[in-house]
């Protein structure tokens, strides 16, 4: 079994796309890590222990491994022999809920066996961990959220082409089936790797906003139509700041960029709670100007502004997008479930289809499922991914059509910043 290590790939450019090992017995672990993987144009090989590991090699080498350390930890000892006896030289990510001393043990034998051996990790851990890990070897596009000094330019960004979409799988929760995607701004500095909007929209003119928000609404329609050659009639969403939607020319760009395709699932706006509430009626006249195109306008983070709740009722918003401070821990905390149900109703009665996002937790994910919460986004169930790896990952697994995305159940009825 040869496991030799080679260059770094890369999803771009029509280069070949890293792969990662996950070994591990806990089918929510290795599926947490294999999604994450995929979010940052790495692909992901599983394997349930080191028997299986030597059984079924995949048909190409890593660029890095996350073995598990569990109650027998000769297991993952034998693993690390295979990896030695095979040549492979890239780093070797180990993880456990064990005692300190049996990693730092296990960790001492790869190093005896001229493993690369990275710091270990405990478990449980977040997301954030693994970036940072994957940051530090350089291996696939991880976001560079943990670079937090790092402030770039937005009109700069924009000048020399360095910003790109990224796409989020929206998730019809009952079904289990995909419904949508949402757009996400990236920079790709040259320098700095990439960055999300923590790092170019906080001193971002608002011209510069108007540019990001014209690029972003061309360029989910034109990837609503690669995706219809693929044979995925897809809705997409964009988010857009409310100031920068009322000097766009929307209905212009989406008759010249409409997708070319029967029966198009059409797009979705999102607008903040908090901006759109000040602007109802230019988000009515809106609405109504957009509805021939198939374009709607969704809430973002609702729920967080409770004493204006009301007053959307009176735009027709096709979604209602709950704050993330509502969906956190909604399958545990007896204090914001029953919150977290009641804006779910809430938006159901204004005839809007309820959205679960930033979903980490299966707990989470089951008690939304309850409360009659139709679609949810989050890690769990799949992050940002670049336009070529989501088109990919759509081929690889066959996904002919998403499932439609239903009228929410009383009434006949995407880039957030992340």
């Amino acid at each position: 079994m040869a496991i030799v290590s080679q260059p770094n790939g890369s999803a771009r450019g029509g280069a070949r796309t890293p792969l990662g090992y996950v070994i591990d017995s806990e089918s929510s672990v290795r599926s947490f890590l294999t999604l994450i993987l995929q979010g940052c144009s790495i692909d992901a090989a599983e394997y349930t222990d080191s028997i299986q590991f030597r059984k079924s090699p995949p048909t190409r080498p890593p660029e890095i491994i996350f073995l598990n350390i569990g109650n027998d930890a000769q297991d993952a000892v034998q693993t690390l022999n295979v990896l030695a006896k095979s040549a492979y030289g890239g780093p070797v990510q180990l993880m456990s809920s064990r005692g300190t001393a049996v990693l730092e043990n296990v960790k001492a034998i790869g190093t005896q066996l001229k493993l690369q051996m990275l710091p270990v990790l405990q478990k449980p851990f977040d997301t954030a961990a693994i970036h940072a890990i994957l940051l530090s070897q350089q291996v696939g596009n991880p976001p560079a959220a943990t670079a937090k000094a790092v402030s770039v330019n937005l009109g700069e960004a924009l000048r020399n082409n360095w910003v790109e979409f990224w796409y989020q799988p929206k998730i019809a929760l009952r079904k289990k089936q995909l419904a949508g995607a949402e757009a996400f701004a990236r920079v790709r500095h040259p320098q700095h790797g990439v960055l999300s909007p923590g790092s170019f929209m906080p001193n971002a003119s608002a011209a510069d906003q108007l540019a990001l928000s014209e690029h972003g609404l061309i360029s989910a329609l034109k990837v609503a139509q690669n995706l219809g050659k693929i044979g995925v009639n897809l809705r997409l969403a964009v988010n857009i700041p409310v100031p920068a939607l009322m000097n766009l020319k929307v209905q212009e760009i989406v008759r010249a960029h409409r997708p070319q395709l029967e029966n198009w699932s059409g797009l979705i706006i999102d607008v903040t709670e908090e901006q759109v509430v000040q602007e109802l009626g230019f988000a009515n006249e809106l609405s109504k100007t957009l509805a021939p195109y198939n374009v709607r306008l969704a809430i973002d983070d609702f729920g967080r502004a409770f004493t204006a709740l009301m007053k959307l009722k009176a735009v027709p918003f096709a979604e209602m997008k709950l704050d993330r401070s509502l969906v956190i821990d909604c399958g545990t905390d007896k204090v914001n479930a029953p919150i977290c149900k009641s804006v779910i109703d809430l938006a159901h009665s204004f005839g809007s289809m309820a959205v679960g996002i930033g979903l980490e937790k299966a707990s989470d994910v089951m008690a939304l499922v309850n409360m009659g919460c139709d679609l949810g986004q989050g890690y769990l169930l799949g992050q940002p991914m670049p336009e070529d790896r989501f088109t990919a990952l759509l081929k690889q697994r066959g996904v002919p059509r998403p499932a439609a995305a239903a009228p929410a159940p009383v009434k006949a009825a995407v880039a957030r910043r992340a």
